[in-house]
């Protein structure tokens, strides 16, 4: 970035760093309306903004480092002091498919599953006096916990780089159901799969292990959550539950292999 221009925007800009606002916001791959979403922000999830241009903002979102553009419009700048705080939090989620949270003049902001709560005790990033009443959730939940949070997404629309039961992908579906039970993992498929213990067989895996599968040029492309008897869940066209054998994901409705298994991962 040209040194002028920097100095400018530190200038104009004493905050490069922000909290989303509302409840949810498309991060793109561009600095564009028209540029695909990459993944979302949830209410509540922090980020460092690393570039402005106009009205966006390049960011890195603080739980996974992903990078995108957003709307300056649609979060609200924070300190560094605050980021940092919030950083060494504990993570508290919504953990309902869709609650509500109290702003001003007790006007209602619906939030969705997995947006973040951490900061409403938090009164100088708490500008708007945001109130929760709903069902909370925080900490490290048994392996065991995966497969009934997965649950809560089932038949949920596919959307490219969606994250929650409105519409979410492959990789966002296994990263949120993992985030709600207490466990960080990378936001693509292709990342999620140099996480873990690789496994050689679907018999070593156990319920809440991850299963990868690639494309005809050998790179990861897709990912669900092994469940028992063989079946896996996972968003495909919606979150749905499929049989997994040593050749992939087969479809019972189209009576056909639908994705090329690769390799099953143990993450936790």
């Amino acid at each position: 970035m040209n040194l002028k221009l920097l100095i400018f925007q530190l200038y104009k800009f004493p905050y490069m760093f922000g909290i989303c606002n509302l409840a949810i916001v498309p991060v793109r791959a561009e600095a564009s309306d028209r540029s695909e979403i990459v993944t979302q922000l949830l209410f509540g999830e922090h980020i460092e903004i690393l570039e402005r241009h106009n009205q966006w903002a390049k960011i890195r979102i603080q739980f996974d480092d992903y990078v995108g553009w957003v709307d300056s419009k649609q979060y609200q700048l924070i300190s560094e002091q605050q980021f940092n705080q919030l950083s060494k939090e504990a993570i508290i989620l919504n953990a309902d498919l869709i609650d509500y949270i109290t702003a001003p003049d007790n006007l209602l902001l619906p939030i969705p599953l997995g947006a973040s709560l951490s900061f409403l005790n938090n009164s100088e990033i708490n500008i708007s006096n945001f109130d929760f009443e709903g069902t909370k959730t925080s900490g490290i939940k048994p392996k065991s916990a995966l497969i009934k949070t997965a649950f809560m997404y089932l038949n949920a629309p596919y959307l490219w780089g969606g994250k929650t039961p409105f519409g979410i992908d492959c990789s966002g579906f296994t990263q949120m159901v993992y985030k709600l039970n207490g466990y960080k993992i990378h936001r693509d498929a292709s990342q999620q799969a140099l996480e873990g213990e690789p496994l050689s067989f679907i018999e070593e895996s156990e319920v809440g292990d991850l299963a990868f599968f690639d494309n005809d040029e050998g790179n990861i492309t897709h990912v669900g959550i092994i469940m028992e008897n063989n079946y896996i869940i996972h968003a495909s066209g919606k979150v749905r539950i499929d049989r997994l054998d040593h050749t992939g994901i087969y479809n019972p409705e189209l009576k056909k292999h639908t994705h090329k298994l690769r390799v099953i991962k143990k993450i936790i």
